[in-house]
């Protein structure tokens, strides 16, 4: 079980939330695909790991230990790291480099483990040094914003920011709307043809798939909709 005594959602272009927790036993659960990266510091019986964990495209078991301290940031969609392309962290874990002490290494310099109340400082300084970096023509993209722009811009674009489609970052905001719908009470045919599914048998096939759960496993345990509100990688 991880336990996550604080989380908070920050003001900022790059950061979509901080959250910090603990794990009270071993355990194993679904990672729910995703299109946003973190940076983890995770401290386990004086250990301490800084990774970065990129974008997921299909659900895996996630394994953890008992006794792990971890602070998560997670991302907005569109930010990335200047001198390690989105492609270079999807489907991975890359462990940096450790420094001396409390510290880590990051694009050739050393930086100091940020706290839960500083992690949002922490990112401004990663991107006034120059390591982080937002590309804005992502949310506009996916949120229908954008003018004049040509088909081939906005693939390389998401490629180069998020290491994914744009379409596919859309399906798999499709199944997390598809999670809240079934868990408001929505029917899981009802889901299907509110969300544009092909059928029923499609919409099981992209949950199983996106989230590690099928829409029946989902209504039938109210608590698997914790995993979808907040998810550390």
């Amino acid at each position: 079980m991880i336990v996550i005594p604080e989380q908070r959602l920050v003001e900022s272009p790059y950061i979509e939330w901080v959250g910090y927790g603990y794990t009270v036993a071993d355990g194993l659960e679904m990672r729910p695909a995703e299109y946003n990266w973190h940076l983890i510091f995770t401290r386990q019986e004086g250990i301490l790991r800084t990774l970065v964990v990129g974008a997921l495209e299909v659900a895996k078991p996630l394994s953890y230990l008992a006794g792990a301290e971890t602070l998560w940031i997670r991302f907005k969609v569109g930010t990335y790291m200047t001198h390690l392309p989105a492609t270079a962290t999807l489907n991975r874990e890359i462990t940096l480099p450790e420094g001396s002490g409390n510290n880590f290494w990051l694009k050739d310099k050393v930086w100091e483990i940020p706290s839960f109340e500083n992690a949002d400082t922490f990112v401004e300084h990663l991107v006034r040094a120059g390591a982080l970096t937002n590309d804005p023509l992502i949310e506009a993209a996916l949120g229908d914003k954008l003018e004049d722009t040509s088909e081939r811009t906005i693939r390389y674009r998401f490629q180069h920011s998020t290491g994914l489609r744009q379409n596919y970052i859309r399906q798999i905001k499709r199944a997390e709307r598809a999670v809240e719908l079934l868990h408001q009470g929505n029917s899981i045919l009802h889901t299907a043809h509110e969300l544009g599914y092909a059928d029923q048998p499609h919409l099981t096939r992209s949950l199983k798939r996106l989230l590690g759960y099928t829409p029946r496993e989902l209504v039938a345990s109210t608590s698997q909709a914790e995993l979808f509100t907040f998810q550390p990688g």
